[in-house]
């Protein structure tokens, strides 16, 4: 599993090398990609949550892996173990370079520890918000069963656009199988185009002809599970949202 942000990208250490090497080649030459562990388990993705400005570990991550991911970040990425009792970060925690979401129980040191503005709620009736929401500075995906009312409550309290979407073909758990900062986004294979659509759109990453180009050229790397979507941000690409994507996707789950 892994975690991505603007300016790094933690991976977990083990698996297929040609899952890997989809992301080394993407992101290495932007930002560093470093392969870690977290109390022993490659699940960096689920038990992590970060910025730009530095990311949270849980207390069961060892002197060695924490002094590991000091050793290998840049040195204004603050790396800091908390003491949280809910330690799976990554399913509790959704954040940007500016506001997170929480879990409502989390406790109020790890709130001081995040170092932006800290919103306690629920994503589609889901305490799990890391789990059930992904949002970057350009953008988010939400819950499909979130209603346009807490869609757009969301979407003030974290001033981005927000989208209720899935990922892999129907999947409400988006923290699961997708990984994405402000320049590129990864999803599981089993990601529909519709989907990916809706992913571009919403984070702002770019046109589908640029993905349809990389999927030709790293189609032996997608077999292992894993696609990119967009390489390069494009701040100025029109949107192209399918405005009764929110009431499909809803329907398909019914």
């Amino acid at each position: 599993q892994q975690t991505i942000k603007n300016n790094t990208k933690n991976e977990g250490i083990g698996g297929s090398k040609n899952f890997y090497s989809i992301f080394e080649s993407e992101l290495s030459q932007h930002i560093p990609v470093v392969h870690a562990t977290i109390a022993g388990c490659q699940f960096v993705g689920r038990t992590t949550v970060g910025n730009r400005r530095g990311i949270l570990v849980p207390n069961t991550t060892s002197d060695i892996e924490l002094q590991h991911l000091r050793n290998t970040l840049p040195d204004n990425v603050v790396v800091q173990r908390i003491e949280e009792r809910l330690s799976a970060l990554g399913n509790i925690v959704a954040c940007n370079d500016h506001v997170a979401l929480v879990h409502p129980d989390v406790d109020r040191e790890t709130e001081d520890v995040i170092g932006v503005e800290v919103f306690r709620q629920t994503v589609g009736g889901q305490a799990l918000v890391g789990s059930h929401c992904k949002f970057t500075n350009q953008g988010g995906m939400v819950h499909p069963r979130t209603t346009v009312e807490d869609i757009e409550e969301l979407s003030s309290l974290l001033q981005v656009p927000l989208v209720a979407g899935t990922i892999n073909r129907g999947s409400d758990v988006l923290g699961g199988g997708m990984v994405v900062n402000d320049w590129s986004a990864f999803v599981g294979l089993d990601t529909t185009s519709t989907e990916i659509s809706v992913v571009e759109s919403i984070f702002k990453l770019g046109s589908r002809q640029h993905h349809q180009q990389q999927q030709q050229s790293l189609g032996a790397a997608a077999m292992e599970g894993v696609q990119p979507i967009v390489q390069q941000f494009q701040p100025n690409q029109p949107s192209d949202i399918v405005t009764d994507m929110r009431s499909s996707l809803i329907d398909q789950l019914s």
